[in-house]
């Protein structure tokens, strides 16, 4: 696979388990995440670096992260998948991770083959992206657990809509950008 996969998390525990098993799906590289730069720089080989976030006790600690990845400048980073593993399907864990932008949160067993699926649907399909002051990710409306914020929220307000598709020889093709604004009173 034309793609790169940063394991974010613990290089213990964790983060060693997600190291091993994304080595073994195919990844054109996979290491630890170090840097935006470094992710940056990896683009312009690879136009796909997937994130790949080990469970944690402290969800929030993956904020910053997550952030940094969903409002960069660089587009093939904002859309790069970002993925969670969570070892309880915990509605908690689950709903903090929709709120941040994740593109899928994949719970145990964490099986070659089942990881390889999940991972596979993140390129060559036609994937919906809303973009707000506070929220920037996939589609996520109507899911149970998604906060529903006034006046920023993606339910009212101005947001943009973006039909992306992930391609691992050319990386992001944008197909379609809307932008909505609230109609005047």
């Amino acid at each position: 696979m034309r793609a790169y996969a940063y394991v974010v998390g613990p290089e213990n525990g964790p983060g060693t388990a997600l190291l091993d098993l994304a080595r073994g799906l195919g990844f054109a590289g996979v290491s630890p995440f170090s840097t935006m730069a470094q992710a940056e720089q990896q683009t312009q080989t690879t136009p796909i670096c997937f994130f790949l976030f080990a469970a944690t006790e402290h969800l929030e600690s993956l904020r910053g992260i997550a952030e940094a990845v969903r409002f960069s400048t660089t587009r093939r980073l904002r859309f790069s998948p970002l993925i969670y593993f969570s070892e309880s399907p915990s509605v908690e864990a689950i709903s903090g991770c929709i709120n941040m932008g994740f593109d899928d949160v994949i719970t145990m067993p964490f099986t070659r083959k089942r990881v390889l699926e999940r991972i596979t649907r993140q390129v060559g399909q036609n994937l919906v992206y809303y973009e707000t002051p506070r929220y920037f990710g996939p589609d996520r409306r109507g899911r149970p657990g998604v906060e529903q914020r006034h006046g920023n929220g993606r339910g009212s307000g101005q947001f943009r809509r973006l039909e992306i598709v992930r391609n691992l020889v050319s990386g992001i093709n944008v197909v379609r950008d809307d932008h909505f604004a609230p109609e005047p009173v």
